[in-house]
């Protein structure tokens, strides 16, 4: 649809956060699943000086094949030393149910500050479509006579993430204040899904494989080596969502 060309009318506009790991790539499919609501649709990828980077190469793999707009954000370094950013701490080789407590690979306020950029990168882009389209009507446009645009911005935590505050910012109660936040901070106009939030790994799976997802393009290691090392806490999850769901895994681990 060209913005030059129409009616005033609902525009829509899909933005997910794509990391290029199983979850988010997962929530990719989803929102490209409900395609025809959206006008135009971008997947977000956040370069915060993570160890395994690898992870957006996958995300590119995946808006290729889904034909979406890519875009990397970059984040200064603002975040405390973690073991996601400082490659001189080691990735324990065990799994999310040996952890006690706060997660050895959280990132402090990680989510939250990935919600505020995709957030007002979706600004930008209701933004822009206003902007186009009083250019396509001569700048002669009355307030009444705008078209209402609206945007959805994906995000894909989970329930597995958010046991025993493992990771904070992937909780049902941040969610719904993130919700609330982006709601009333963008005039109602940006709505936050997470259509992953009450799923475990294997139901996560399950819906991906619904929606076709091609597993060989996701990236979930931690450790960002040539291949997923299959011990991590992030690999056992994945490999055990894959078991029990039913689906055959197609990863090539390391170990």
């Amino acid at each position: 649809m060209s913005l030059l060309n129409i009616t005033p009318a609902d525009y829509r506009i899909g933005v997910t956060l794509l990391s290029g790991g199983l979850d988010s790539t997962t929530c990719a499919y989803h929102m490209d699943a409900a395609n025809p609501q959206y006008d135009e649709m971008h997947a977000v990828s956040i370069d915060y000086g993570q160890r395994h980077k690898k992870e957006m190469e996958y995300a590119l793999k995946t808006c290729d094949r889904l034909m979406m707009k890519h875009h990397i954000l970059p984040v200064p370094n603002i975040f405390p030393k973690s073991m996601l950013t400082d490659t001189n701490v080691a990735v324990p080789d065990i799994s999310y149910d040996e952890i006690k407590g706060v997660s050895p690979t959280y990132v402090p306020f990680r989510n939250g500050t990935m919600l505020s950029l995709v957030t007002a990168f979706a600004e930008g882009l209701i933004k822009n479509y206003e902007e186009a389209y009083c250019n396509g009507a001569g700048n002669d446009i009355n307030p009444g006579e705008m078209p209402s645009v609206q945007a959805d911005v994906y995000f894909g935590a989970h329930s597995e993430d958010a046991a025993n505050w493992a990771y904070p910012d992937c909780t049902p109660e941040f969610i719904g204040a993130m919700a609330n936040a982006i709601h009333v901070g963008s005039y109602g106009r940006i709505r936050l899904v997470t259509p992953l939030q009450w799923l475990d790994k294997a139901g996560i799976v399950k819906l991906g494989d619904f929606h076709g997802v091609r597993w060989e393009e996701t990236w979930s290691c931690y450790k960002g080596e040539e291949k997923q090392c299959g011990t991590c806490p992030t690999c056992l999850s994945r490999r055990n969502g894959f078991m029990l769901a039913g689906v055959v895994d197609p990863t090539e681990y390391a170990a």
